[in-house]
């Protein structure tokens, strides 16, 4: 166990160096990390469980009491950076696939995966928790409005499919974590979230890994056209995080929310928008919705690595206050 932790540590400290190397595998290796994708969603289930179990019922009522800073994350999310990628695309490309590919992108919902990177840099969980879930929810609405107003095209979004995977890799397993913790009086939250967390960072390589298996042969092609997308994507990816960043600090937020901010902002549900891309936009659209897949991880690790260096006496003032109340609180029982 104590060499779990080790290389558990090793990982969270490291996150910019590891992610490339588990994008590069995914694509070297397709044949190999293609089929385990099927154990993706219980990876992740467990993941949530872990992430939520820091989380209490008090900090989740909180998060619904004073919305602001998820009323903020939603308006970026969904009404701002659609309207920024209709923008920027039309003026860069003349291609109606990939522009619209680009739309599609920057309209679906938010990341389940920002759930894992908020928990890795420990972040505010019950914020990210229902940022995802507002997010996901609305999106049967929210996804085919944007693309009606911008690019006048008519989609279906089936909701079934989406609440579908939100359900099993998200609201169950963080119901489940919250129970545990409330529950056991703090016992998920001091003994259990520490020894999963050992487990969880392993998973959460391997599901990136297991993820980039999908954009095998769009890297392998060389398509100049594929590099300008890419390039565009990085860039505008990049801005999403940014703008997130810009956000939080605009607000004055704490370190944690900020980071929940951070993640939410820039990372999209990518799996969602290639299902739709695929069914309803053949062709080239496709291009800019898998290429965001290159780019979202590697862009997570960096700019959660530089939130916690742009924070650092911050976090450790926090840290002195949370060790000062959890002394307290012991003191207290005894």
């Amino acid at each position: 166990m104590r060499h779990i932790r080790r290389l558990s540590a090793f990982i969270s400290g490291h996150m910019p160096f590891i992610v490339p190397v588990c994008l590069v595998s995914g694509i070297a290796f397709p044949q190999v990390l293609g089929p385990a994708k099927a154990a993706v969603p219980y990876l992740f289930a467990i993941i949530t469980f872990q992430g939520s179990l820091n989380t209490s019922l008090h900090q989740v009522a909180e998060t619904f009491r004073r919305p602001r800073e998820l009323l903020a994350i939603l308006s970026v999310t969904v009404v701002l950076m659609p309207a920024l990628a209709r923008l920027a695309a039309g003026l860069i490309f003349s291609d109606p696939g990939i522009i619209t590919g680009i739309v599609v992108e920057y309209s679906i919902p938010i990341a389940v995966m920002s759930f894992m990177w908020i928990d890795m840099y420990r972040g505010n969980a019950s914020l990210g928790l229902a940022a995802i879930l507002i997010s996901t929810v609305l999106a049967p609405v929210t996804l085919p409005f944007a693309l009606r107003v911008l690019m006048g095209a008519s989609v279906t979004v089936d909701p079934w499919s989406m609440v579908g995977d939100l359900v099993f890799m998200i609201a169950l397993p963080a119901i489940a974590g919250v129970a545990v913790n409330e529950l056991s009086k703090g016992w998920g939250h001091e003994t259990l979230a520490p020894n999963l967390g050992a487990f969880t960072r392993l998973f959460s390589v391997f599901v990136i890994a297991c993820n980039s298996t999908g954009l095998a042969p769009y890297v392998r092609s060389f398509d100049p056209l594929v590099l300008e997308v890419a390039a565009f994507i990085c860039v505008f990816a990049t801005l999403g995080f940014v703008l997130g960043l810009g956000m939080a600090r605009l607000l004055g937020l704490s370190v944690q929310d900020m980071l929940s901010m951070v993640f939410c902002v820039g990372l999209r549900n990518i799996s969602s928008g290639s299902v739709i891309v695929t069914q309803f936009f053949p062709g080239s659209a496709i291009i800019p919705v898998m290429a965001g897949t290159l780019f979202q991880q590697i862009l997570a690790a960096v700019f959660g690595s530089l939130v916690q260096h742009l924070t650092g006496e911050e976090r450790e003032r926090q840290h002195k206050r949370v060790r000062l109340a959890r002394l307290r609180e012991h003191r207290k029982r005894e």
